[in-house]
């Protein structure tokens, strides 16, 4: 279990670079205000909206929070 740990966070600190595209393609109209607010968080305004964001726990869970509106290219 310790070899676990390790390697979690060696892969952690090799993904502190990494970059997520992420793209609004649905409309947050009719959604909760949380919602919008998750969505104006991660940068986006408008319809088909890309913004690159580094990958980190908080942008993971604001992505997983509106998760139906939004899509997402790894790698980018």
């Amino acid at each position: 279990m310790a070899n676990a740990k390790a390697t979690t966070t060696k892969s952690t600190k090799a993904a502190a670079g990494a970059k997520l595209r992420v793209r609004l393609f649905k409309s947050p109209n009719g959604c909760t205000a949380r919602h919008r607010l998750s969505v104006r968080a991660l940068g986006l305004r408008k319809l088909n909206d890309v913004r690159e964001l580094t990958d980190s726990p908080s942008v993971r869970g604001l992505i997983n929070q509106v998760s139906y509106l939004v899509r997402i290219e790894e790698g980018a």
